[in-house]
């Protein structure tokens, strides 16, 4: 006996995955961090301000403060909600350094300048944070070597306290070292994130590549399974009509065949729509009470359970062309039938003949009956479909729903 299994077609069914990463959910976070440390450390900086400014100008007091603390809130608030989020930071490292360039002008007395920390000290590395969010990695890198040292070079002017450069010096040195820190973070994260972002929009365009690809065979399997069972076998028939009744036939085939190709321009398929075991059986019982010779037909081992519409169809046409095939090529009077058993799990159906058998390895490409209307059609909806038969030795076609493990069952 020679057997012919069509092989399923195996789909990868994708399921929803959240992105762990990704540039968007990477820059908000950071964004948020500053935002959130920016307010923290200017909540400590609150008793060095109180201290400081009476020795400050109050128009540049009142002025400055005022727009330091609606940039940090402006800020705090585009970063909560994840809009506006580089404006945000931008505007407050502008003002930051606004603030720090000014600061000399403002002082009243130079020799009542403080020479512990300045107020703006405690915001200076925020601000060096928020330009590495807001700015791209160049300029971000100049705000942070640059900004720290205008802060060291005031500090060691009387308007600055007058410190020595040494003290001047640790400190610029300690706002570039931990700025930078940030900055190199920050870029890590950021490529890291792009990386997953390029992998992602790449995977997502091959798997619509080959949705499409399977769309497109799908539908080449539907079309010439149509053309087959529908057309091609009424034009045989009809060209085989010698007597009224076989004209007849032919006939009534020929309307069958252009009630299947209006359906299948009109009706479209119902991905979630599913349809009882039991009701398919009765319909392939039904098609083989109609043919031109009997086929008997065993359901009694048809079990509960429900399954696709689709796979409900293709294995129905199967089983039907298998019918027919055997009335057009396994000869007359000869011993036919169909079996239905296993449930929505595994759904088994066998249909058989007695009679002239064939040799699967003989039948030419261009004769789709077999490889398109019977393997190919159930192979699409992820079953399989074997065939063994030998000449002289009768044909049985079982199809299973889902394909066996290993391929046989």
């Amino acid at each position: 006996m020679a057997d012919a299994l069509a092989t399923p077609a195996e789909v990868p069914r994708g399921r929803a995955v959240r992105n762990p990463l990704s540039l968007v959910r990477v820059t908000t976070a950071i964004a948020r961090t500053a935002a959130g440390f920016g307010i923290a450390f200017m909540l400590q900086s609150i008793p060095a301000i109180v201290e400081q400014l009476p020795n400050m100008h109050p128009v540049w007091s009142i002025a400055m403060v005022g727009t330091f603390v609606a940039a940090l809130t402006f800020t705090a608030v585009t970063s909560a909600f994840g809009r506006w989020m580089r404006t945000g930071h931008v505007t407050f490292a502008v003002v930051y350094l606004v603030a720090l360039l000014s600061w000399p002008f403002a002082v009243l007395d130079p020799a009542e300048a403080p020479t512990q920390s300045y107020w703006l000290y405690y915001t200076l590395t925020i601000a060096t944070a928020m330009a590495t969010v807001g700015l791209g990695i160049r300029l971000a890198t100049v705000y942070v070597v640059v900004v720290p040292l205008i802060y060291g070079l005031i500090r060691i002017t009387p308007p600055g306290g007058g410190v020595s450069i040494t003290q001047s010096v640790l400190d610029s040195v300690y706002a570039i070292i931990l700025g930078g820190a940030i900055t190199i973070l920050t870029a890590i994260l950021r490529n890291a994130a792009s990386s997953v972002d390029r992998a992602q929009a790449t995977a997502l365009e091959r798997y619509g590549h080959a949705v499409r690809q399977h769309a497109i065979e799908a539908e080449r399997v539907q079309v010439d399974a149509i053309v087959h069972d529908s057309v091609l076998t009424t034009l045989l028939s009809a060209a085989r009509a010698d007597s009224a009744e076989a004209k007849e036939l032919a006939a009534h085939m020929a309307g069958n065949a252009i009630g299947h190709l209006r359906e299948a321009v009109t009706e479209a398929p119902q991905g979630d729509a599913e349809v009882s075991v039991a009701a398919l059986a009765n319909r392939i019982a039904d098609a083989a009470a109609a043919l031109s010779e009997p086929v008997r037909v065993d359901a009694d081992g048809v079990g509960f359970g429900r399954i696709p519409v689709a796979v409900a169809e293709a294995l129905y046409s199967a089983a039907v062309q298998a019918m027919v095939n055997s009335l057009q090529h396994a000869g007359g009077h000869v011993d036919r039938w169909a079996v239905i058993r296993g449930g929505a799990d595994d759904l088994v159906i066998e249909v058989g003949d007695r009679g002239v058998g064939f040799e699967p390895d003989a039948v030419p490409t261009e004769r789709l009956g077999v490889r398109v209307s019977i393997l190919e059609r159930v192979a699409s909806v992820g079953g399989a479909a074997v065939i063994d038969t030998a000449v002289g030795g009768g044909t049985v076609v079982a199809l299973h729903w889902p394909a066996p493990k290993g391929g046989r069952s």
